[in-house]
């Protein structure tokens, strides 16, 4: 597997591997990098579709991934999916799934004309005294301490951060900023997260720094992203004949080790509760999902609140006996251990009639019944004890959505304090109540809270023990390779996989883990898409800077005096060059 960059290998329709009709391929999970897989191994192994297995422990597939209609609770999404312009793998395999909407159209051209008819911003980043805008307008707020925190560690070296806090990277002066507002309502950052991770979001995502405050760096996909992104994907692999397997648990893979070669001889598995083994040769490929941050995941309704599941998941329990084989298949205990800091909790809030939606439009600024981007991303009730942000996306969320009702997606960063309204964790909250802490920070009278939130809407909690695992601190060996070192026939997918450069908690994440999977367990002959190099665009760099500061010019900026007159020099220096053009055109001077 290599890496590639420009049209010219991405266009190229790569040779059949050699011997590729003698394999097969086992995939543990059905999420969206399984998935991913799956469909990378037909469309470029070009692997016969009847050769693939997915065995999936729940009766439907999706992962994370998920939007359903529960026949008893109601509309469920546990999440929601950002998606940008420069997600390379992803749109390198959506432009080869068909639409189930639009004949001959690919998922991504009609993910495409929708974002271009429809381009999403928000107008109403952040509110505070319930419902007012908290005027951060578009500022980031960072102090020059703050700034100089911020580039110190960009520019750190991945080695130095191992085990690393954020809070042990930055002060007081950067958490009191906008930036951390925006940062950490926006990507789910917890101040004892990962420094590491912190660093690799600023490297890969520098580029769109300046649409961070109202989230012109965001798409959106025009439903839910099961029926929008894991249904196509779904369709396409029975159509070429994929089989699989649901309510299959599977426990264990088993490893031989040949000199230094490290082979998957045999795949344990629940099956409908019956004890079952695979036994594998080399040519049989297994590709298991490890970990999961949905895993454990529970839902309340709206008189009963959803339970902290604190078991150990089937998905960790199987990394675990993997990881016991040897030391390279990671260190799944560096995530799973504390759930006290890696939940949290989101609710699905349904509207049943017309008394709450002019509410979410006076905040939003736009008709939430339009069919347009509404929202344009979360708002983020700053002075919420829980830290509540909200979202409504484009209406209706689901196909089946009836016209007069809109879904709005709820989450809390801090599951453990009690609210402002409603006095309680909101760990402890059922529907109704989480409904009426999201009803009184949207600005509703006191007197109609309880009211609206019992008769005018319905909501379903839903706790998510590992959501934010993956930024749990790590150092280099704890997530494993996606294809272990001396490993001929098994990969491992998902955010819990490392690549180089890419930042999990994100859909090209477990796409990308899936294509260099794939590609290299079969020798593909076609390079894998690089991960954007904007972090390397001198013009990027230039002009995030002068985003962070809030437009202030780097040239303006007051320095101790013997670098003042360094700095005028240095200006007289470029005048007339291509340099202070540069500088110019991208608000540096």
């Amino acid at each position: 597997m290599y890496y590639s960059n420009g049209n010219y290998e991405a266009f190229a329709r790569p040779r059949k591997p050699e011997g590729v009709d003698k394999k097969s391929a086992y995939l543990v999970g059905s999420g969206l990098a399984s998935l991913s897989a799956a469909c990378f191994l037909i469309r470029d192994g070009q692997m016969k579709g009847e050769r693939i297995h997915i065995f999936e422990e729940l009766p439907l597939p999706g992962g994370a991934c998920d939007g359903i209609k529960d026949e008893q609770k109601g509309f469920v999404i546990r999440g929601g999916r950002e998606m940008e312009n420069h997600f390379e793998c992803l749109w390198d395999l959506f432009h080869s799934i068909p639409s189930l909407e639009t004949e001959g159209v690919s998922v991504l051209d009609e993910f495409y004309w929708l974002n271009k008819k429809d381009p999403n911003f928000s107008l109403m980043r952040a509110t505070q005294g319930r419902g007012q805008d908290a005027h951060t307008d578009g500022k980031f707020g960072l102090s020059e301490k703050a700034s100089q925190e911020i580039i110190k560690l960009f520019m750190t070296r991945d080695e130095d951060l191992n085990d690393k806090k954020i809070s042990d990277v930055f002060t007081d002066e950067f958490f009191s900023s906008n930036f951390w507002l925006y940062w950490r309502t926006m990507f789910a950052f917890e101040d004892w997260h990962s420094a590491l991770e912190m660093k690799l979001y600023i490297q890969r995502f520098i580029h769109h720094i300046g649409g961070l405050p109202d989230f012109s760096a965001l798409k959106f996909t025009k439903y839910n992203q099961y029926e929008s992104l894991i249904l196509p994907m779904v369709k396409y692999l029975e159509a070429n004949h994929v089989q699989f397997q649901y309510n299959t648990t599977v426990t264990n893979v088993l490893f031989e080790k040949q000199g230094t070669k490290k082979l998957a001889k045999q795949i344990a598995c629940l099956h409908d509760g019956i004890q079952e083994t695979i036994d594998l040769v080399e040519d049989d490929l297994v590709f298991v999902t490890n970990g999961s941050c949905t895993e454990n995941s529970t839902l309340g309704a709206n008189t009963h609140p959803a339970k902290l599941n604190a078991e150990e998941g089937a998905c960790w329990r199987l990394w675990k006996n993997i990881a016991k084989q040897d030391d390279s298949f990671g260190h799944p205990e560096k995530f799973c251990s504390d759930i006290e800091k890696t939940n949290w909790e989101s609710a699905t809030v349904t509207t049943l009639d017309d008394k709450i939606p002019p509410y979410i439009e006076k905040i939003c600024k736009r008709d939430p019944f339009s069919g347009k981007v509404v929202t344009g991303g979360i708002v983020t009730a700053k002075d919420s004890s829980w830290l509540m942000s909200y979202t409504v996306n484009r209406q209706p969320h689901f196909k089946e959505q009836p016209k007069d009702q809109l879904v709005v997606w709820v989450y809390g960063l801090f599951t453990d304090v009690p609210g402002d309204y409603i006095k309680k964790p909101m760990r402890d909250c059922n529907g109704i109540e989480i409904t009426e802490e999201w009803l009184y920070h949207m600005g509703i009278p006191e007197s109609e809270i309880h009211d609206l939130a019992t008769k005018s809407a319905l909501c379903v909690p839903c706790m998510l023990p590992y959501i934010t695992a993956f930024f749990m601190p790590r150092s280099k060996g704890d997530r494993p390779r996606v294809v272990p070192e001396c490993c001929s026939n098994f990969a491992f997918l998902g955010q819990f996989s490392d690549t180089l450069r890419d930042t999990v908690f994100t859909t090209e994440y477990s796409v990308r883990t899936a294509m260099e999977a794939v590609y290299t367990l079969l020798d593909i002959d076609r390079g894998v898409p690089e991960v954007f190099n904007s972090c390397y665009d001198i013009r990027v760099l230039l002009s995030s800077s002068t985003k962070m500061m809030d437009g202030q010019k780097m040239g303006d900026i007051k320095l101790p005096f013997p670098l003042n007159i360094v700095k005028k020099k240095g200006l007289k220096k470029i005048k007339g060059t291509v340099i202070e053009d540069l500088l110019k055109r991208y608000g540096t001077i």
